[in-house]
């Protein structure tokens, strides 16, 4: 028997779906970092005394700055997610891109948007 070169309609259905949720959750973690880099929905500190007040802007830039780093870091994985969902519509989701072979359903799974078998990311390191 030939070994499989791509996975069926109903095996790409399944990557799209369990693809398509992780898609919405990373989105909404995405809208609640950047409002709390924006503040929008948190408590001020104006009605503090001046030195809480020095102490609290310190600590929320910071936290501001890894919220920002945080939210790139997302932004990122949804265009990675979005991409997997371009190659399933193309139907060449699962295919390694350095060696065309199938990527194994369980790393699909763990990591829906990877382009490579474990092995090859591996060898790169």
């Amino acid at each position: 028997m030939s070994e499989k070169t791509r996975y069926s309609d109903e095996e790409l259905q399944e990557f799209k779906e369990l693809i398509m949720d992780k898609l919405n959750k990373a989105k909404e973690d995405f809208e609640l970092l950047r409002s709390s880099m924006n503040n929008s929905d948190s408590n001020d500190i104006s009605d503090t005394s001046p030195t809480f007040k020095v102490l609290e802007e310190g600590a929320s830039t910071l936290s501001k700055e890894e919220a920002g780093r945080l939210a790139m870091r997302q932004q990122k994985f949804i265009q990675h997610l979005q991409a997997a969902l371009v190659r399933i519509e193309n139907k060449t989701y699962g295919i390694d891109r350095n060696t065309g072979k199938l990527i194994p359903k369980e790393r699909l799974r763990a990591v829906p948007h990877a382009t490579l078998n474990v092995d090859q990311k591996t060898d790169k390191r």
